[in-house]
């Protein structure tokens, strides 16, 4: 008997320290960004096999396995008919991943981090030198072939293999927004589905667990080791174990292999609700009912995920609960099982058509009724606490109030904020600039690219505003006509709340028109020739009256004083509006001027800036710019300043309270 409690005691040990140290190891790692690669940057010829290919109109984006894995895209409209497992030799330019050059947002570089990826390359030259002759690598290629004969491939390759890249981008944002975007990746449920099958049909095999065991680790192959898959396959491996303790050792061991899974929010959510559902599950014992018990499975679920959405898309859908409800045994006993069977049978492809048209129906009537609350990003120490109440909660339920009290403070975080920033954020080569005064939020410009269809507002402004708890733009301040300036107000505006508009005195242009259609659908106001704002204790100062006889010249240019820190906002405006100024206005001393124009010599002259002396310098400007910008006369006339460009720091935030600057990229 003492020794079963030493042994007892020692395993308890070696449990505690096991997760103490990868903790302390993860801790390390991440926050140090150590990593070991075979590579360096700089032009490279390799050799690989492809374990991941997607192609596009004309780009080929590649997962390649060398002497380490590499992500690899190449620009070409030749047909090079490349399968998975074909060893194919790359001439290119390896780099590192790019990091969020705007606070709070999604990290590229830690994504690929977490799965091991290290650098990405540019190829220049592609040639196939050897077909695949890796058996499990054929059986993907047919099941790919065969995928792409089906109307219904990109439900398939979602539910089956968990590739969502085809997926209607606007369906995926309701599925988010419903908070059932977890059915459409692959998961434990999937696997724990499968299992179930293959153990009726084995059930009475001496070795089922075995081959069932070996069926899913080939799946898992199948669906490029996702960690959920992961998770769920060594759970069914080790499931005659104690299930509480097995989870956590698990999530240790695969921490320990790779301590950059910390960033894969398919690894945090998996591992956190399996956890909170083996240890809290019994909650459900009460309830004899199907849907009842499916509820409160719904609700540990969704109360587990609230930090990792709070930090990761940065509001929660009070409604999720009830829509998964819906929404699980739908998917788990109709659209899974039917996508494995269309695979296997295409005669029913028909059939999950009607099946996925009726899912997505389902989701426009539901996307109806969401509450979504914006919560903004939290730090280490508030998420740890967000778990230490969840934790408490579910132990004690009649407690269940703590947690709705702290989503209120938190869902209104804003309010009791006094502080005030200035943030420049990178939206490549244009202007954006949001000023946050206590509770107020006026945003300076748009920005815009004339040149693609990416949605800046959509997905850089948007959710860079929720992250800080942004529920609205009070002023949207747009200084000219300009695309880089104004072209994602209308983008915006439909997208998200804004109060009032200001507009330049010059006469509207097609873009100018285009909004103003749209600020009057929507009830928005706009105004012209404004001459000053007050908030607060702050002065707004309109100081470009003039009108002349060319867009940029006609920029707003705005005077800012916030706790007598001056700023300067000179939008595109050039010398001629420049010597006006400062020959109409006694400016001086400025400690924050963003420089007019993106640097461009057109601006920003010798005399202008002997003048006002800033201290500070921000220029807002695309990485490898056509135009040169910033240039080198301007640069040479702000030398005295401290100069902050978003093409070498990314967005640039500034407390104006202590005149305290953060950049996003070192």
């Amino acid at each position: 008997m003492a020794n079963l409690l030493l042994i007892k005691l020692k395993t308890n040990l070696v449990y505690k320290l096991l997760i103490c140290f990868t903790v302390i190891y993860t801790f390390y790692i991440t926050n140090n960004l150590l990593y070991h690669s075979h590579y360096q940057e700089g032009s490279v010829d390799l050799i690989g096999y492809i374990t991941d290919i997607t192609y596009k109109e004309d780009k080929i984006d590649l997962e390649i396995k060398a002497k380490e894995k590499i992500k690899v895209s190449y620009y070409t409209n030749d047909n090079l008919n490349l399968k998975l497992g074909d060893y194919i030799k790359i001439k290119g330019e390896l780099t590192k991943p790019y990091d969020n050059t705007i606070f709070n947002l999604f990290n590229y570089r830690k994504y690929l981090l977490s799965n091991k990826i290290y650098f990405i390359l540019k190829a220049d030259e592609i040639v196939k030198i050897k077909d695949n002759t890796n058996l499990f690598y054929k059986i993907k290629n047919i099941i790919y072939e065969r995928m792409n004969d089906l109307k219904t491939k990109d439900y398939v390759k979602a539910f089956v293999l968990g590739d969502n890249q085809d997926l209607d981008d606007d369906m995926e944002v309701i599925y988010q927004e419903n908070g059932v975007t977890h059915l459409l990746a692959v998961s434990g449920s999937h696997t724990t589905f499968l299992a179930f099958v293959l153990l009726i049909f084995l059930k009475k095999f001496k070795y089922n667990h075995i081959i069932i065991s070996l069926v899913l680790i080939f799946y898992a192959f199948l669906t490029n080791f996702t960690p959920s898959i992961l998770r769920a396959v060594f759970l069914f491996m080790l499931n005659k174990y104690d299930k509480k303790k097995t989870i956590i050792i698990i999530a240790c061991l695969m921490l320990l292999y790779n301590p950059y899974y910390i960033y894969n929010v398919g690894f945090l959510f998996s591992f956190v609700i399996c956890f909170y559902l083996i240890y809290f599950g019994n909650l459900t014992n009460n309830f004899k009912n199907y849907f009842v018990k499916l509820l409160i499975t719904s609700l540990i679920c969704f109360v587990a995920s609230i930090p990792i959405m709070i930090n990761n898309f940065y509001y929660i859908n009070i409604m999720s609960p009830l829509i998964n409800v819906v929404f699980v045994p739908f998917v788990t006993f109709i659209i899974f099982p039917l996508c494995l069977i269309t695979l296997i049978i295409p005669y029913f492809d028909n059939i999950l058509l009607l099946a996925l048209n009726i899912m997505e129906q389902l989701s426009l009537f539901f996307n109806y009724f969401n509450i979504n609350l914006i919560m903004s990003k939290v730090n280490i120490f508030i998420f740890i606490l967000y778990y230490i109440i969840i934790t408490f909660i579910f132990i004690k339920p009649k407690y269940f109030y703590i947690l709705i009290i702290m989503i209120f403070i938190h869902n209104n975080i804003k309010y009791f904020n006094q502080n005030n920033y200035l943030t420049m954020i990178d939206v490549g080569q244009g202007d954006s600039i949001l000023l946050e005064l206590k509770n107020k939020n006026i945003l300076i410009d748009t920005g815009g690219n004339s040149f693609s269809d990416y949605n800046i507002a959509v997905n850089k402004l948007i959710p860079y505003f929720k992250s800080l708890g942004i529920k609205k733009i009070d002023y949207l301040i747009l200084t000219h006509g300009d695309y880089d300036h104004l072209g994602e107000a209308v983008n915006l505006i439909n997208n998200f709340k804004v109060d009032k508009v200001i507009l330049n005195n010059d006469k509207f242009n097609d873009l100018e028109t285009e909004l103003i259609n749209v600020l009057n659908d929507r009830n928005i106001n706009y105004f012209k020739n404004v001459k000053q704002l007050s908030i607060f204790n702050n002065k707004l100062y309109f100081l470009n009256d003039e009108l002349y006889s060319n867009e940029n010249d006609n920029s707003i240019v705005l005077y800012v004083v916030v706790n007598d820190v001056k700023m300067l906002f000179m939008a595109d405006a050039g010398i001629s509006v420049e010597h006006d100024i400062i020959k109409k206005y006694n400016l001086n001393d400025i400690d924050i001027l963003k420089v007019g124009h993106h640097g461009s010599k057109t601006s920003t002259s010798k005399e202008f800036i002997t003048q006002i002396q800033p201290k500070y310098a921000l220029i807002s400007v695309g990485a490898n710019n056509w135009y040169g910008h910033p240039h080198e006369e301007v640069l040479e006339n702000l030398n005295s300043s401290n100069i902050y460009r978003t093409d070498l720091n990314g967005s640039i935030k500034i407390n104006l309270d202590k005149l305290k600057i953060k950049t996003c990229l070192s």
